[in-house]
This record gives C-alpha cells, sequence and structure tokens, in this order.
C-alpha cells in the first residue's frame, strides 16, 4: 500500500488549511487511516484517525473541535480538515494506514503499517 499525502503550505494564525491522503494498489478499504505529525525537535503526535468501514473518527485530545478526519469514498480518500491553525501545529504531517488496529492502539504509530511521505506545515505571521 502506498499513501501520498498533499495539500501542505504556509498559513497564519487563524488559517484553515485541508491535507489528503490517497493510496495507489487498492483501496482503503478495511483499513484505519491516521495523521500523525512531527514538529522539529519533538517527537511524533498522534492526529486523528478513520476507521475506513463504519467511518469511526478519533482525535488527539487536544485537537477535537479544530480538527476534522472524513473520507471520500468515490476518491479513496482521507482528508484532515485543519481549522483556526497555531503556531505550534507547525509541523511535518504524515498519514498512515494499517489493518486489525484495536482501538487501544489506535493512537501509536507502531500499530500502522503504511506510511506515506510527510507534507509541512507552517504556521507563522
Amino acid at each position: 500500500v502506498q499513501l501520498q499525502a498533499s495539500g501542505g503550505g504556509s498559513a497564519q494564525p487563524g488559517d484553515s488549511l485541508g491535507l489528503s491522503c490517497t493510496t495507489s494498489g487498492r483501496t482503503f478499504r478495511g483499513y484505519t487511516v491516521g495523521w500523525f505529525r512531527q514538529a522539529p525537535g519533538k517527537e511524533r503526535e498522534f492526529v486523528a484517525a478513520l476507521k475506513w468501514n463504519g467511518g469511526h473518527t478519533y482525535y488527539a485530545d487536544s485537537l477535537r473541535g479544530r480538527f476534522t478526519i472524513s473520507k471520500d469514498n468515490a476518491e479513496n480518500t482521507v482528508h484532515l480538515r485543519m481549522n483556526n491553525l497555531k503556531s505550534e501545529d507547525t509541523a511535518a504531517y504524515s498519514c498512515a494506514a494499517g489493518g486489525r488496529i484495536i482501538l487501544s492502539s489506535i493512537r501509536l504509530p507502531r500499530a500502522y503499517d503504511y506510511w506515506g511521505q510527510g507534507t509541512l506545515v507552517t504556521v507563522s505571521s
């Protein structure tokens, strides 16, 4: 499974940005798709995840309400909408996918089998 993340860029505090994660070679059916981010000098951090079958969503507590993860069945794409961006949202954002991820592991990078390259989001005034 090859993943492709796109949509990063520069934004000012308070702006919104959208990221997309697509896959080639197969669909996301049966997979959990997650977004993680890593800021310079910091560990990789869970952002949000979505179970493709059923569409259940999960968020980092600190981001719930500002970030929204969703899917587009027709485009086989997972989106991450980021609103009211803050400087601390600056990071490289990566999408990942894994099969049979249990809920207790959904926030753990090691639970995911496939990773796309990061897309950089920079929030500054």
